[in-house]
């Protein structure tokens, strides 16, 4: 046994583990934003973030801390939720409607808030996931096309082509839905 030597670590496991745990609670409303925003239902959010820490762990060692964690995270999360996705359509759904937030009686300008969050987020839910995608880090979370581009793995040019059209597939629901709202 004594041809087997083990590499000495370079960095504490200790240590490792607590940047990464730090760095990911302080980020963790922003994951939860980010999958509901790419169309993850409230009550999967949670095992999915879990999935994204996993993930998040075992590729701590190759993050380079002099770039944006945001951009980084955004990037589990919209492989996460894109694998969730496939996933989804391959079951088959048994008696789930759309969900309900009992949260009592609120103000009127909380509740017409709400209803704003309720139809851009059904908008954005009729945008197919990879130009959801770009929309969100680029226009919700400010993230430079450059930086969506290389976390996404895709040319600057299809960003800007996604972007565009996701543009006027928004609009385009938030004109729908609002038109349903106001026939009822």
């Amino acid at each position: 046994m004594s041809h087997l030597r083990l590499a000495p670590r370079t960095v504490p496991l200790i240590s490792l583990d607590d940047s990464c745990l730090g760095a990911f609670q302080q980020e963790l409303d922003y994951v939860h934003r980010s999958f509901r925003r790419l169309g993850v239902m409230s009550f999967e959010v949670d095992d999915l973030t879990q999935d994204l820490f996993v993930a998040l762990r075992r590729s701590w060692g190759t993050y380079d801390p002099n770039r944006p964690l945001r951009p980084y995270l955004f990037g589990f999360a919209f492989r996460i939720a894109a694998a969730h996705k496939r996933k989804r359509r391959r079951e088959v759904a048994m008696g789930i409607g759309s969900e309900v937030d009992d949260t009592g009686p609120r103000p009127d300008e909380e509740l017409q808030s709400k209803q704003a969050r309720a139809v851009i987020l059904a908008a954005l839910d009729r945008i197919p996931l990879p130009r959801r995608a770009v929309l969100v880090m680029h226009e919700l979370d400010d993230v430079p096309v450059n930086e969506v581009a290389s976390v996404l793995s895709i040319p600057a040019f299809t960003v800007y082509s996604r972007l565009r059209k996701a543009r006027r597939e928004l609009q385009a629901g938030i004109r729908r839905l609002l038109r349903q709202v106001a026939g009822e």
